[in-house]
């Protein structure tokens, strides 16, 4: 017989090493897919159609679409002979977010590829994508084009209509697309004007504030997409020209400005160890998903040093979402939202922008 420690060593050459951590893309498709398709929650629902477009289903076997639309939309029933309108409530009664941002949920039917002629059941039977276009035209009043809150909606009124597009909304007014985006674009360049300045003048960063573009949702990311999706028309393109592409290099310089002052927090505190990594998975995500959608949309090339900005932010994102893994918050998610529900969230929709932003980059067309 072998000695007990010769017998132990031969079980130890023969045991399988210990399996390797999964990757950061992994964490970020199975974070997304799992967690945001309970179809009690409208908000993740829209969130893992933002990865996985019309195909994201519902755990219940649902289109998570056709969830999101029996569940929640809601009807205002016409006068005889006028048209219902529809719409979505900002959260539910016990604080679900439904869409905390106006028309979160028209924008990702769009943006899935859904027609307008497709039609969603509901109690009162069936919807289509072209009459909740309407109801969103019907709502919509210009001075979103210049509030922190209309990204949604300008991204999805400028995938519904084209250059030269008019409509009435419910005030009477008539509303000019062309209008609308240039005081869209004036709106972004002006809340990054700060920003700009930093960048003219060399500085390695400005600071991080809730002014100019920090006081937009998500760091003002999802206004850029709205944005620089409508310079997919040549004649945009060609009319903003320069003053787009400041705005491009100004998101490029945000990369190494905000990325030393997410490292600096995790040194300086950390008890919010868990809220800083979120943080840098949000911005790292969206930066790559923002500027995957303006390549998909435009025919926008980077230059060399703009491609690097996209190589960099890739490896900040992997290793931002192993740190986290590290935490143990995406295995505990759940008991996180009892806790704390807004961070909860955050881990949800932010892997799904991510993982989006991570696979337009690790395509073929990317390389």
């Amino acid at each position: 017989m072998l000695p007990s420690f010769m017998a132990l060593l031969g079980l130890g050459l023969s045991a399988a090493p210990p399996p390797s951590p999964p990757s950061a893309s992994a964490v970020l498709h199975a974070q997304c897919r799992t967690h945001a398709a309970e179809p009690t929650r409208p908000w993740a629902l829209a969130h893992g159609m933002d990865l996985d477009g019309k195909a994201f289903r519902a755990r219940d076997g649902r289109a998570a679409s056709d969830a999101i639309v029996a569940g929640f939309l809601r009807r205002d029933a016409p006068d005889a002979g006028g048209t219902a309108r529809y719409f979505f409530d900002a959260f539910t009664p016990d604080g679900t977010p439904v869409e905390p941002h106006p028309a979160l949920q028209v924008k990702t039917f769009l943006l899935a590829g859904y027609p307008r002629s497709q039609a969603f059941p509901t109690a009162w039977g069936k919807v289509t994508l072209g009459e909740l276009v309407g109801s969103l035209q019907r709502d919509f009043r210009p001075a979103l084009a210049a509030s922190p809150d209309g990204a949604w909606a300008l991204d999805a009124l400028s995938h519904a209509l084209k250059p030269g597009d008019s409509f009435v909304n419910g005030a009477g007014e008539t509303v000019r697309m062309d209008a609308v985006m240039d005081t869209a674009l004036a709106t972004l360049e002006s809340a990054n004007a700060e920003l700009l300045s930093g960048m003219q003048a060399g500085l390695p960063q400005v600071p991080k504030n809730k002014h100019g573009i920090y006081a937009h949702p998500c760091g003002g990311l999802h206004f850029f997409q709205a944005v620089a999706g409508w310079a997919r028309f040549p004649a945009v393109r060609k009319a903003w020209g320069p003053r787009l592409d400041a705005q491009v290099d100004v998101l490029v310089y945000r990369l190494g400005s905000e990325a030393r002052q997410y490292e600096a927090a995790l040194t300086a505190a950390p008890a919010y160890r868990v809220q800083v990594l979120v943080q840098m998975v949000k911005f790292y995500g969206h930066f790559l998903e923002a500027l995957g959608r303006y390549r998909d949309e435009t025919g926008w090339k980077p230059t060399p040093a703009q491609a690097r900005a996209v190589a960099e932010a890739k490896v900040a994102l992997e290793h931002a979402t192993q740190r986290l893994e590290a935490t143990g918050a995406f295995r505990d998610t759940e008991a996180l939202s009892r806790k704390q529900p807004q961070l909860a969230l955050d881990l949800v929709g932010d892997a799904c922008h991510a993982a989006r932003g991570w696979d337009l980059w690790a395509s073929a067309k990317a390389r």
